[in-house]
């Protein structure tokens, strides 16, 4: 089974990134993968997650978003985690505005696996005590180490 920290990095793990938009911070999110994934541009990535979107908002309540789409020429699931320094609007279903996301990108032949990631993340953002720990990340390192606490069973 995968472990969300072995797709995860502390480069990819940011803190105060300023909202905005829901675009804006799809946009942001879509460069933070690029620069780590040199065969994929940030456009491609951005278009995939906003058509991803308009199926239905990945923003599922308590202030959190798991924006996550198949795409083309992903080899290995790949994901970031964003706290924003502003909350936005994200048309999540309890209406409240997301200041957490968890982006999955996974290959085009997504597998039980990335469905099994996926559960893990929202499992994860379902406990207050995770999302309050994660609230309280001041730096990349601390937000990161929070996911491979809560994955260790800490």
């Amino acid at each position: 089974m995968i472990r969300l920290e072995t797709i995860l990095t502390p480069g990819r793990s940011l803190v105060n990134v300023p909202g905005g938009s829901k675009k804006r911070v799809l946009e942001q999110i879509a460069s933070v993968i690029a620069r780590d994934l040199p065969d994929l541009d940030g456009q491609t990535i951005y278009e995939s997650l906003i058509a991803r979107e308009k199926l239905g908002s990945t923003g599922f309540g308590n202030g959190i978003a798991i924006p996550h789409c198949r795409l083309p020429g992903c080899n290995t699931p790949i994901s970031a985690l964003l706290k924003l320094s502003t909350a936005v609007d994200f048309d999540a279903i309890d209406g409240a505005p997301v200041d957490l996301l968890f982006v999955l990108l996974v290959p085009e032949a997504a597998t039980d696996e990335h469905l099994e990631l996926l559960r893990q993340i929202a499992s994860m953002f379902d406990r207050e005590d995770v999302r309050e720990r994660l609230r309280q990340a001041q730096d990349s390192e601390s937000l990161y180490q929070t996911v491979v606490n809560v994955q260790n069973g800490q």
